[in-house]
């Protein structure tokens, strides 16, 4: 019998987890489908109600539901409780639990494929909204230096960083929110941005010598070269786009669904090779 999965959005086209999925699901002999579901802005419930009446086993969910999956959901794992958003949900025995794997997707991909120990560095991170508010937990839990939060909006990063204030102890100096004229004369070695930008060719505010030796530039969006990319290679730092984070934060879901752990480095390179 084959299982159903979905990934839902509004968009949702130019989503790679099927792909992703289909990967696995070669990988390792599971027998499962996997869909883009695009489900109308006004009618996110019945839209996953269905799926799930279909016979559903469980969504990947993207912008714009994340904070409506959230609500959806019968009960909240570790992860989904810190970011208050979901990402995955798993159906199961009538009920519904929902997930937050970007946080272990994003840490995955940066110790394990990138071979960057969070570890004692000092964070930055660029942006306060939902796709900060997903990976602040799974940081805090590496044990950095310092974590700082920087947004346009000084309110929102204000916001994000007493949400996670029961955590700060995780960072040795503490997390902090800060305006972008702040940081100048500060130094980073872990620079995320976590901001959408880079979608609209444009980026954060960065004073010239934000990073430290040996740094790295990491942006959440995958499959463009964005203007916070160009501005770190110009600085000669190591730069890398969000392409190993989407598919580490797949393989996470994966295995929370079928409870079998998939091979990431395979997919990221044939990902790349067709970009």
């Amino acid at each position: 019998m084959t299982d159903r999965y979905a990934v839902v959005g509004n968009p949702v086209a130019h989503s790679l987890s099927p792909r992703i999925h289909t990967a696995f699901a070669l990988e390792t002999s599971q027998a499962i489908e996997y869909t883009r579901m695009l489900a109308p802005l006004d009618a996110f419930k019945p839209a996953l109600l269905k799926f799930r009446d279909d016979g559903g086993r469980g969504v990947n969910v993207t912008l714009p539901f994340k904070y409506q999956a959230w609500q959806f959901v019968d009960a909240h794992a570790r992860g989904a409780l810190e970011a208050s958003a979901v990402n995955t949900i798993h159906f199961h025995d009538g009920k519904s639990t929902g997930y937050n794997t970007d946080g272990v997707g994003l840490v995955t991909d940066l110790q394990k494929n990138l071979d960057f120990a969070i570890y004692g560095k000092r964070v930055l991170v660029m942006g306060a909204g939902g796709a900060s508010y997903g990976v602040m937990y799974p940081l805090l839990t590496a044990r950095p230096q310092t974590l700082v939060v920087a947004n346009r909006t000084f309110e929102k990063a204000q916001g994000l960083v007493r949400h996670f204030e029961r955590y700060k102890d995780l960072a040795r100096e503490g997390i902090s929110a800060r305006r972008y004229g702040e940081l100048a004369g500060t130094e980073f070695d872990l620079v995320i941005n976590a901001t959408s930008a880079g979608l609209t060719d444009q980026m954060p505010s960065l004073p010239d010598n934000i990073f430290a030796r040996d740094a790295l530039a990491y942006d959440m969006v995958y499959g463009k070269e964005t203007p916070f990319m160009r501005f770190s290679a110009a600085h000669r730092i190591r730069t890398t786009d969000g392409l190993g984070m989407l598919v580490e934060q797949a393989a996470e879901s994966f295995w929370l669904w079928r409870a079998v752990r998939p091979q990431t480095a395979p997919v990221i390179a044939a990902l790349r090779s067709h970009a």
